[in-house]
């Protein structure tokens, strides 16, 4: 049912109840700002749902997650005490089910119900098609669906394999929905995905070979530094972005040293210049030669797949670990279309120029986890609704999109997984302080509401 809210304040749709989602819907719920959240499958969760009904969840049985519950949690909603330092995703899972719960969002979700497309109309309001054929309107759009659940599949490369493949989106373990016991098997990519499915899959009472393929080196990180998380450490507000990741490269080396000495080849970029694949299994396997690294693919070939150096492996089967496409099936304008390399621009990754009642949530890729995003940047969304923030004029928003690119990319070299990157806590920071002019410019147009409430008097 729809969380009916103050009457004077802007009705917003929210497309997804993963935990940008659900975060969102609680703080306009907070705020008293009403919404409808719709929810195709049958119930919260999102990508961390495993075996999700809506087929957009890429759990597999055993994934724990790669960022520590320190920073995870809720800010209003501490995680269990006896949790491991990683936790399972039953475990994230259940979390949400208890945070929903607790503050009472779940009977405002819609569930069973997506959004089958959107228009904005020429009066500025969004119509909103459900899959139940129902069209409603609403002052407001705000897009929680999520960006690891349309698979990436390379199709450059010639030839044909004529064995089982996959994506990783759609692995769940090492028997079902294909069985990878005694199979010669290839995993392509170097993201956590990669290290984890084939560390899983290396192991000799499954895979009779498994090989995974690299386009370029890549620096692996542990789980634990110092016996403690990796990410628990941070650096001082204080110190300079350059500073900071100059001092931590070193540290990196010094602690897991190069990675050609694990067989793995020499990576053409520093630590901290691409997203960080972290495994605290993958380099032992490696070592121990239960993963048998390869280069690029050169073009696939019948029963195996020939690479860049010449050699050739026949195989049984390969996993497509190579990413996901930025995807929203429910527009059909140009200008909210990323491209094919995923680039779509929006100021502090919410705001899209030229959409004063479209704002987006999580849709970012964060330095160390997604989990808690949107409820940092609801903050934002929920004073912007009620006139408490105010956007900064067309040319200041431009130059600060353009800061911000370069703060949180600059860094990386150039890929598709790089162009949504940020720092979380850099990013977390800056919020504050842009909330902050944003009160500053609201109050100077007596805080006006930058969308009207229109939808109620339309019923």
């Amino acid at each position: 049912m729809a969380y009916e809210g103050h009457p004077k304040l802007p009705k917003a749709c929210i497309i997804g109840a993963g935990p940008s989602g659900f975060t969102t819907a609680k703080r306009l719920k907070d705020a008293g700002i009403p919404y409808d959240c719709f929810e195709v499958s049958d119930n919260i969760g999102g990508n961390w749902y495993y075996n999700n009904p809506n087929g957009m969840s890429s759990c597999y049985e055993s994934l724990h997650i790669d960022t520590s519950k320190w920073r995870l949690a809720f800010e209003d909603y501490p995680v269990p005490e006896d949790w491991p330092d990683f936790p399972h995703h039953a475990q994230l899972l259940q979390y949400f089910h208890d945070y929903v719960d607790h503050f009472g969002v779940r009977e405002t979700i819609t569930f069973n119900t997506g959004v089958d497309a959107t228009s904005r109309r020429e009066d500025g309001l969004w119509q909103v098609t459900l899959s139940t054929g129902e069209t409603r309107l609403y002052d407001v759009l705000i897009v929680a669906n999520g960006h690891h659940w349309d698979p990436r599949i390379p199709d450059e490369y010639p030839g044909e394999f004529n064995g089982y493949q996959t994506h990783s989106h759609h692995y769940r373990d090492p028997f079902e929905p294909y069985d990878f016991r005694g199979k010669r098997v290839m995993v392509v990519g170097g993201g956590n995905s990669a290290m984890d499915i084939s560390s899983e899959l290396s192991q000799k009472p499954i895979a009779k070979d498994l090989f995974i393929s690299l386009r370029r080196g890549i620096w692996v990180m542990p789980k634990y530094m110092n016996g403690k998380p990796a990410d628990k450490a941070v650096l001082p507000k204080w110190m300079p972005a350059g500073l900071g990741r100059k001092l931590a490269r070193k540290v990196i080396k010094k602690a897991i040293g190069n990675m050609e000495d694990y067989g793995l080849p020499k990576p053409d970029h520093e630590p901290l210049e691409g997203h960080p694949s972290v495994s605290g299994e993958f380099l032992t396997r490696v070592g121990c030669g239960d993963i048998k690294v390869k280069g690029a693919i050169e073009r696939l070939d019948g029963d195996g797949v020939v690479y860049t150096d010449g050699s050739r492996e026949p195989l049984d089967a390969i996993i497509w670990a190579t990413g996901y496409k930025i995807s929203f099936p429910f527009f059909n304008e140009a200008g909210l279309t990323p491209d094919k390399d995923n680039r779509f621009d929006l100021f502090k990754r919410m705001f899209r120029p030229g959409y004063d009642n479209l704002i987006f949530m999580g849709l970012a890729q964060p330095l160390p986890t997604l989990v808690n995003l949107a409820e940092q940047q609801s903050k934002l969304a929920a004073a912007y609704l009620t006139g408490q923030y105010a956007l900064p004029e067309d040319d200041e928003l431009s130059e600060l999109m353009r800061k911000d690119d370069e703060f949180h990319t600059g860094h990386f070299y150039s890929s598709p997984r790089h162009t949504i990157q940020i720092d979380f806590n850099a990013y977390c920071r800056d919020l504050v302080k842009e909330m902050k002019a944003g009160e500053a410019r609201a109050h100077l147009i007596g805080n006006a509401l930058p969308v009207p409430a229109r939808t109620r008097e339309m019923v």
